[in-house]
């Protein structure tokens, strides 16, 4: 089988014959290492410019604990709160004793709306 005489072989789309003079000048860089507890160092690289400051806490792309810049005293890893229902925010505003008495007035409303429908038919 031919191929057709303008088919670009070993080329990708978007890839431009001059590279990196075409593009323009990279912008100048700067690594900063960043410990986690669990001891992964890992090195984002931020701009060089004087008004950027790299960020105090980064995540670790390995255990997703934070990460900080002093590899002696890494930040402590966040506490997750397991998944609260429904059911345990109410109990936290609520007493038993008055969780029962909201439940029996729910009740009470119900049998007297279920008696009236009851006598109309």
């Amino acid at each position: 089988m031919a191929t057709a005489g303008h088919a670009i072989r070993g080329s990708r789309v978007g890839a431009g014959p001059l590279g990196e003079t075409e593009r323009g000048e990279a912008a100048p860089r700067v690594r900063v290492s960043y410990w986690c507890a669990n001891g992964h160092e890992t090195t984002p690289s931020f701009s060089a410019s004087e008004d950027v400051s790299p960020p105090e806490v980064w995540d670790c792309p390995s255990c997703g604990f934070p990460a900080g810049l002093d590899a002696a005293n890494p930040p402590e890893p966040l506490r997750n709160e397991p998944y609260k229902t429904h059911l345990a925010y109410v109990k936290e505003r609520r007493s038993d004793d008055e969780g029962a008495a909201l439940l029996e007035e729910a009740l009470e409303t119900l049998r007297a709306r279920r008696s009236g429908l009851q006598r109309a038919s």
